[in-house]
């Protein structure tokens, strides 16, 4: 039974997560990111008829903030 009350836990856990993640993204029109998307590194190509945008630079960005809030997070819940 221990093993499902560690599922359990993560579970609950990554639920947290997703509802914070969430939260950020509902207030994300009154709280502005102004560096966000705009970031040196961002591909953005406009032609006459088409628009691509892939933002590479604040992909990576992004990537290493939650990697470091979820190792913080792991680091400081262990017993």
């Amino acid at each position: 039974m221990n093993g499902f009350q560690g599922f359990g836990k993560t579970l609950v856990d990554l639920g947290a997560i997703v509802v914070l993640i969430g939260v950020v993204f509902m207030l994300s029109e009154k709280i502005h990111f102004p560096f966000l998307g705009k970031l040196p590194g961002d591909i953005h190509i406009k032609g006459r008829n088409f628009q691509f945008y892939f933002p590479i630079a604040t992909s990576i960005v992004l990537s290493v903030l939650l990697t470091l809030i979820l190792w913080a997070i792991s680091f400081f819940s262990r017993k």
